[in-house]
């Protein structure tokens, strides 16, 4: 009766059965012997009919016990083919790295997406490495079997990854939401990584139409030389952060001789709506200030571009952003005469924000997940362990061509 509630719990069929259960309390291990009925002939992938029988031995990690660890001690056979080689017919519950079943597997896939691999290793009492090697056959798996032919609108971005200036470039598919590339380095040649690799998982460069990046001139060079048909737009975030940096710039320059901008930082920088009341008077009596006070004018150039950004109708937008660039040579804010510069040297490109909509607020929250894994693991030191990590938190990866219990 107790192998038989065993066969129907680890949903073992014949010609597998339970041989026998040893259960150490000191160990605190459960271990099921699991076997085959004798005479019994096994197919092989690619080969048409049934071979007989050599048998070997292989002990399987599999889901705890309650709070027991339990082991299946498995008779695996080997066949004999028609051409005298012998070759190893595993169970389909054996998992896709020697020494664990599907179940155990799927287990630690489910924890790492949500915590550092030495975490999963203490729950799961195994080392860093097994837990690593686990999920990265799993990553690879997928990603080897990954179809972007559907793949038309990408977000490009950079995230750190180790002291000394050391980046990744990750690319992100925008209608699925998820990871589908990362590279070393934040150079023109990993938008040609990025470009081979379609070509490699059924897509093609041609096929890319829209392209969200940063305003990096070697991201503007890769797509420009390696995605044909993409349209670049640059996200408006990024260009009213260059603006607020101006605007701090300003402030900076003029505190020295004005005491009162002193401590203005935040109420500066700040969405006006999120501003309690006192912060909120400070501002309205330096903007009345205006006419002589540069910070003030900084702030209203930055509060135009930011409404000017916000329009959906191409030429309103085309329009106030030139006459905005004007105004602004114009005056005597130099920090924000080199945004006017910068816009119109990327003009095209922020203009297109304003029918495609397009920014890269997903890409860096996936880099914010990205650093929070990071500081938890107290940091990274290769790239191949960073990649499985991304993926993991952010691919989307369908395991479940590999393992039915896994998501």
């Amino acid at each position: 009766m107790t192998n038989q509630l065993f066969e129907a719990a680890l949903g073992i069929k014949a010609p597998w059965y339970v041989h026998g259960v040893d259960f150490d309390t000191a160990k605190r291990q459960l271990t099921i012997a699991v076997d085959f009925v004798a005479g019994s002939r096994f197919a092989y992938s690619g080969l048409a009919g049934e071979h007989p029988v050599h048998d070997t031995h292989k002990r399987l990690r599999h889901l705890n016990f309650f709070q027991h660890e339990c082991y299946l001690e498995v008779r695996v056979p080997r066949v004999r083919l028609p051409d005298g080689s012998v070759r190893l017919v595993e169970p389909e519950w054996v998992g896709q790295l020697d020494g664990f079943t599907l179940l155990f597997e799927a287990l630690v896939l489910m924890l790492a997406q949500q915590m550092p691999f030495a975490a999963v290793a203490c729950i799961v009492n195994l080392s860093w490495h097994r837990v690593h090697a686990i999920c990265s056959r799993y990553v690879e798996l997928a990603l080897a079997s990954a179809n972007l032919s559907d793949v038309d609108s990408v977000a490009i971005d950079e995230t750190s990854y180790r002291r000394g200036h050391e980046y990744l470039t990750l690319v992100a598919d925008m209608q699925a939401r998820r990871i589908v590339f990362v590279t070393p380095g934040r150079d023109a040649k990993t938008i040609e990584s990025f470009a081979a690799y379609l070509s490699q998982h059924h897509g093609t460069p041609e096929q890319v139409s829209s392209v969200s990046i940063d305003m990096s001139l070697a991201f503007i060079k890769g797509v420009g030389e390696h995605l044909p048909n993409a349209r670049v737009t640059f996200d408006k975030f990024h260009v009213v952060a260059h603006a607020s940096n101006a605007l701090d710039t300003v402030r900076r320059q003029q505190q020295k001789a004005d005491p009162e901008l002193k401590g203005m930082r935040w109420t500066l920088l700040k969405d006006a709506n999120k501003l309690n009341l006192a912060q909120l008077t400070d501002l309205v009596a330096l903007l009345r200030q205006y006419t002589t006070k540069r910070t003030a004018r900084a702030w209203l150039y930055r509060e135009q571009l930011r409404e000017i950004l916000e329009r959906k109708q191409i030429h309103v937008v085309s329009e106030l952003l030139r006459q905005w660039c004007a105004n602004v040579m114009r005056s005597k804010v130099e920090p924000m005469k080199e945004v006017a510069r910068l816009i119109r040297r990327h003009f095209d490109g922020i203009v297109a924000w304003t029918q495609t909509r397009q920014t890269n607020g997903f890409i860096e929250a996936i880099n914010g997940l990205f650093q929070a894994a990071k500081r938890k693991a107290r940091g990274y030191t290769r790239f191949a362990t960073m990649r499985t990590v991304l993926f993991l938190i952010a691919g989307k990866l369908d395991f479940s061509a590999f393992n039915s219990h896994a998501r």
